[in-house]
């Protein structure tokens, strides 16, 4: 499987990475970066849905004004 972020690496990469992440921050800081990085990803997407559905709804006017003007 091929991850977005990260790349082609395999597992021992990842464990390698794991356990460096794990010698920085300490088992009990990595739970509260966890959830940090959660509300953001949560957040970044949130936002990107909000994006998205403005720009639906710009090209929804956009159709019924130009199908109004045509009538």
């Amino acid at each position: 499987m091929k991850m977005l972020l990260l790349g082609n690496l395999g597992a021992t990469e990842i464990i390698v990475i794991l356990l460096i992440v794990l010698l920085l921050f300490g088992g009990k800081k990595i739970p509260e970066l966890m959830r940090g990085l959660g509300s953001g990803i949560r957040e970044f997407n949130r936002a990107k849905n909000d994006i998205s559905n403005e720009i639906r709804e710009g090209m929804r006017d956009t159709d019924r004004k130009r199908l109004d003007g045509d009538q």
